[in-house]
């Protein structure tokens, strides 16, 4: 049986609705939380092993880069937290509808941004 049904695979012409990004976004952040756990896990250990590696890793986060890494684990996991509470309201019952779910995406996507630019000024 032959599907006569066009088929779009490039996903620069399909245009996403803002439940679909965040969503995308969310599971993108956890990506990004795990691989900065392991990060803060490595510079907590190397905070704790002696004065002399505490003051190599102050000295390194000092520098610009440093500080764009934690920035990112930070802005992660501001998006992750605000998009995880967002869930966590869908799951009472709370904005199923699709009125509801774009609505929910946006408030989500603003917090986040809040909390992100809240991270951006504490880390600089």
């Amino acid at each position: 049986m032959k599907n006569n049904r066009p088929v779009n695979l490039d996903l620069s012409t399909i245009k996403f609705p803002v439940t679909a990004i965040v969503s995308i976004l969310h599971r993108v952040s956890g990506v990004v939380l795990l691989a900065g756990v392991i990060v803060l896990l490595l510079m907590l250990d190397m905070s704790l092993s002696s004065e002399e590696s505490y003051n190599q890793l102050a000295d390194l986060l000092a520098t610009l880069w440093a500080k764009l890494v934690l920035w990112g684990v930070l802005a992660a996991l501001a998006y992750h937290f605000c998009a995880g509470v967002r869930h966590l309201i869908m799951d009472v019952g709370v904005g199923e509808s699709l009125k509801g779910g774009r609505l929910g995406a946006k408030l989500a996507l603003f917090f986040a941004i809040v909390l992100i630019i809240c991270a951006g000024v504490w880390v600089w």
